[in-house]
């Protein structure tokens, strides 16, 4: 086959969807391996490594696409490389798809095979395609909570950890999964007074556990949640429901009740945000305020890490790869069941439910679509 891997264009993103060691490892697996000149630049990797490794280096992105059989990327397709996807092709990337129904339609139109890494599901329900990104964005939040914290950009001016004689910031952190488990560890290192709210007793559990009681769990629920994000200073949104559109679980009112100059970091704004107030932002425009509270809804967090996050995502990207360009799509669903979920269009068809939900449409079980 042909694996293609081009140069992502969304805002600030320098993340990339191949590195030089997994180049090696599909050519020695008898593929071709193009790669769009400049694709590895923002994550430090020359052109020349690529080449060292047996890719094909070319001009433009619209090559790439056009010869690829899969096209591997970091990001969902930007309504510019709508008209680059042709018919059959595999696209192996991040998708979330919920809440772009005018990316889920072109890929329909085109009948693009799309291959979402966040949906990717093993038996024990884990996501080892996003569980990477979700490291690194749990730590984030609260890397660039700290920072907005800071009065000059426009916080309330609360250093994340206090002083001896003054206390700590509150960090409020609604979800007890990767992400939320990754905060906490950054706050807890920081010197916050930490707070996680989770649905799943047995997760509390688990993190009172690990945390050896320094960190305070509280059963999410609607009057707990408000009560909490009152007296945040940081406030995390964390939560994930896997293809589906976040739930909204702060509400305008809520945020209404919190201190001025506060911060809300909604990690979950890939998925539409699990806080009402929450609009994707990007790198080069990060924030807004509501009724005096600070907003970090960057869709692509990870990116602006992105020597980090690259290695760390083709760690796990390129086992799945090797197998779909080696056996196709169907006979590595059958070697390997936790590709099936990942497939949300296939065949001109929505084969993912909770997206097909998402957006009102109906969904195609996979079996019906896609080739024995």
């Amino acid at each position: 086959m042909v694996i293609g891997c081009v140069r992502e264009i969304k805002d600030n993103e320098y993340r990339v969807g191949l590195v030089p060691g997994g180049v090696k490892a599909l050519v020695d697996n008898r593929h071709q391996v193009v790669v769009q000149s400049g694709a590895g630049s923002g994550s430090g990797i020359p052109d020349e490594e690529y080449r060292s490794a047996g890719a094909e280096i070319v001009k433009t992105a619209a090559e790439a696409w056009n010869r690829a059989d899969i096209l591997v990327k970091v990001k969902e397709p930007l309504e510019s490389e709508y008209p680059l996807m042709r018919e059959g092709q595999i696209l192996f990337t991040y998708l979330h798809l919920a809440p772009l129904p005018g990316l889920t339609k072109a890929l329909l139109d085109r009948k693009v095979t799309g291959v979402a890494y966040e949906t990717i599901t093993r038996p024990d329900g884990s996501l080892p395609l996003l569980t990477p990104m979700s490291e690194v964005a749990g730590r984030m939040a609260i890397q660039v909570g700290a920072r907005y914290l800071e009065r000059v950009n426009g916080g309330r001016g609360v250093l994340l950890g206090g002083v001896p004689g003054v206390p700590p910031a509150e960090v409020i952190i609604i979800g007890g999964g990767v992400v939320g488990m990754n905060a906490a560890k950054m706050a807890l290192g920081m010197g916050a007074r930490v707070t996680v709210l989770d649905k799943s007793v047995a997760k509390m559990q688990y993190m009172d556990d690990v945390f050896g009681g320094r960190v305070a769990t509280l059963m999410s629920n609607p009057v707990n949640i408000a009560h909490a994000v009152a007296r945040a200073d940081l406030l995390v949104g964390a939560v994930l429901v896997p293809g589906a559109a976040a739930p909204k679980l702060v509400t305008r009112a809520m945020i209404s009740t919190m201190k001025k100059g506060a911060v809300v970091v909604d990690v979950a704004v890939d998925q539409g945000g699990c806080i009402e107030t929450t609009k994707a932002t990007t790198h080069s425009n990060p924030t807004f305020e509501v009724d005096g509270v600070v907003h970090y809804c960057v869709a692509n967090m990870p990116g602006a890490v992105p020597r980090t996050s690259t290695f760390a995502l083709t760690n796990v990207t390129l086992p799945y790869l090797i197998l779909m360009a080696n056996r196709g799509l169907a006979a590595a669903i059958k070697q390997d069941p936790s590709l099936a979920p990942g497939v949300n269009t296939c065949g001109g068809q929505l084969t993912c439910a909770p997206v097909a939900e998402a957006q009102g449409l109906k969904p195609t079980p996979l079996a019906e679509v896609l080739p024995a």
